[in-house]
């Protein structure tokens, strides 16, 4: 967030208005005039007044004040997405004029889905943080499609096929599909020439998943099978599903990052691996903004060149 010094912008003007749209977010972000007002390093009364004045200009309640939380109405709320987009952009093309040879410094915010997250994201980050010990990494993982503009987020990981959006990606890598089951499957799936033959096996569901009990097998970009399996065990978590494939309770379709080691190490068995599932991207995604500061550059630079992706650029 960028900063605002300590004096009453009573003129009217650009940089007066910047710093009226500053005061607003913060106290929408914080919750709280008070904490806006130590966020900024100014006086309660300064935000207090400034934010009224902003109501009067354009004869407009943005806030409800109660006696425990300042929350936006709805005209409020429309106009700090607004604002918070302003800010980013601006905050943005300072980073954008520095130095380019500067470190990354400040607070990296981003999100990543909870098993690519444990998975891939926490050690990339554990080597930002070693790599660059002026920047600091606040990350949420979460299988929720968290709102970027709305959370303050610079920069997102998310994994699959993108919907269409008014947000910016860029592809950094890409997954595999697998099919897997644990040992003590072995002789139940090891008489199953095709998928079609798995349809009657005990199947665990990622419900996370838009349709996670129907699966397109190809073999050798020619023969082409559409699955329906038969789940026993629902669960809403990749983690979750894959205890339960450890414990025997049946197949399941996992991404590779998952498994990868689970397979290696045989804890796991693929399920006909000469069939193929489709393959899914990788993308770090960012919020509208015409600027990327150097702190999201770097950690999406570093991101890719861990995956080892080929079409990372």
């Amino acid at each position: 967030m960028l900063k605002a010094n300590n004096r009453d912008d009573a003129g009217v003007g650009g940089l007066g208005n910047l710093r009226r749209l500053i005061y607003f977010a913060s106290v929408v972000e914080t919750g709280s005039f008070t904490a806006a007002a130590e966020r900024l390093g100014i006086t309660k009364a300064v935000v207090s007044q400034q934010v009224a004045r902003l109501e009067r200009e354009f004869r407009t309640s943005l806030l409800v004040r109660t006696t425990r939380r300042v929350q936006p109405t709805e005209a409020g709320q429309a106009f700090y997405q607004r604002c918070a987009l302003i800010l980013r952009d601006a905050e943005s093309a300072f980073d954008e004029l520095s130095d380019a040879s500067a470190e990354p410094s400040g607070t990296l915010r981003l999100t990543a889905p909870f098993d690519y997250g444990i998975n891939v994201v926490v050690p990339a980050i554990a080597a930002f943080a070693k790599r660059y010990p002026a920047c600091k990494v606040d990350a949420v993982l979460s299988d929720q499609m968290l709102d970027l503009v709305a959370g303050n987020i610079e920069l997102a990981i998310r994994v699959g096929w993108l919907a269409d959006s008014t947000l910016q990606a860029r592809r950094i890598g890409s997954f595999r599909q697998l099919l897997v089951a644990s040992p003590s499957l072995a002789r139940q799936v090891a008489r199953a020439s095709r998928p079609k033959d798995l349809e009657q096996l005990p199947f665990v569901a990622n419900t996370a998943l838009r349709d996670p009990c129907k699966w397109t097998f190809t073999r050798d970009d020619e023969e082409r099978q559409v699955v329906k399996m038969r789940a026993s065990i629902l669960i809403d978590a990749t983690l979750g599903v894959r205890e339960a494939v450890f414990q025997g309770a049946g197949l399941a379709v996992m991404p590779d990052f998952v498994v990868a080691e689970d397979l290696a190490k045989k804890r796991l068995i693929p399920v006909l691996p000469q069939w193929q599932l489709p393959s899914g991207g990788i993308h770090a995604v960012f919020p509208p903004a015409q600027f990327r500061p150097m702190k999201v550059r770097a950690f999406v630079d570093l991101l890719a060149a861990r995956t080892q992706a080929p079409d990372a650029g």
